[in-house]
């Protein structure tokens, strides 16, 4: 295609729900309250565990990287979304664009990661206890929490480098409440297979990789346990990873539902099932983020009690 006779795109213009207004006021105070929630839940996460002497463990300090990359997740587009939903006009920068994909999909990325990490975690502590102080020391928890956020960043970096190359001289509407990636792609006016390419590879190694590495894992850990021969013994130990394998559950289940579920072929099918995706996409973003810090705090007796202990700390310092 001949661009140079087109004008560049400067913004793209956000439709969301443009075709369903009046569902927005109720979405905004729906998207608002899970958003608040997320907030309050993680937020107090991360407190307790740097607050808390006895939560001063790998497996912990996994979690508070969990609930502080959960809120940079969904603040990344949580906002704009809402901003969205009040604006008559809803349009984003171009450089705001860019930035907004870096960080869903570096935060994204290095979720997976992360995961897999948690689960080392638990097949250490499982499966090798004795070896688990020497193992997962903190010289060893830390360098590996931090290369997931630099995994998920460089890999960010490379998607989006990628794409803000390509030339946007036509349409510059996106079919989504936010600048998600795929979208913003079908509005480039050039050749998108290295972008295709590039992300295929990417899945592989952030979503396939640390999916076999939970799974060989779980197994190892669930061979362990029927092994023990006292049925409180089992019961303990699969307590101590049950809250990170529901997690991990509901994060790649979500992932799965949301593409491996059939595409509709008739017409008027399809344009309800466009808005369903675009809804499932934005309640994917917040369903994980919201539920962690459910999930942790109702199955982890320590979690609990780190809460109360902080509770009832600030009642009586009032």
């Amino acid at each position: 295609m001949d661009v140079s006779n087109q004008s560049t795109v400067t913004e793209f213009v956000l439709l969301g729900l443009s075709a369903h207004p009046k569902l927005e006021k109720t979405f905004f105070v729906l998207i608002l309250s899970m958003y608040l929630v997320i907030l309050l839940g993680n937020g107090v996460l991360i407190l307790v565990t740097i607050l808390d002497s006895h939560l001063h463990t790998p497996m912990y300090f996994f979690l508070g990287n969990l609930s502080f990359l959960d809120i940079c997740y969904t603040t990344s587009s949580v906002p704009l979304v809402l901003d969205g939903f009040l604006s008559p006009r809803k349009t984003i920068s171009f450089s705001g664009c860019a930035v907004q994909m870096f960080l869903s999909f570096a935060m994204g990325a290095t979720e997976c990661v992360l995961l897999g990490m948690m689960a080392f975690d638990r097949y250490v502590a499982i499966c090798n206890p004795l070896r688990y102080p020497v193992v997962m020391s903190k010289a060893a928890y830390v360098p590996m929490a931090i290369s997931s956020w630099v995994a998920g960043g460089t890999n960010s970096l490379v998607q989006i480098s990628l794409a803000v190359q390509l030339p946007f001289c036509g349409d510059n509407a996106i079919n989504h409440f936010i600048c998600e990636i795929l979208a913003v792609l079908k509005l480039a006016c050039a050749d998108i297979s290295i972008n295709v390419i590039s992300m295929g590879v990417a899945n592989v190694i952030f979503l396939g990789v640390p999916v076999l590495f939970i799974f060989v894992s779980y197994i190892f850990i669930l061979s362990t346990i029927l092994r023990i021969p006292s049925a409180e013994g089992r019961k303990k130990a699969f307590s101590t990873c049950s809250a990170h394998l529901t997690v991990v559950i509901i994060f790649y289940g979500t992932i799965l539902f949301m593409y491996g579920k059939p595409k509709s072929k008739d017409p008027l099918g399809a344009d309800k099932q466009d808005l369903a995706d675009k809804l499932i996409s934005l309640f994917y973003g917040l369903l994980t983020p919201m539920l962690n810090p459910i999930i942790y705090s109702l199955r982890n007796k320590d979690v609990k009690a780190a809460v109360r202990d902080l509770a009832s700390h600030r009642c009586l310092t009032q």
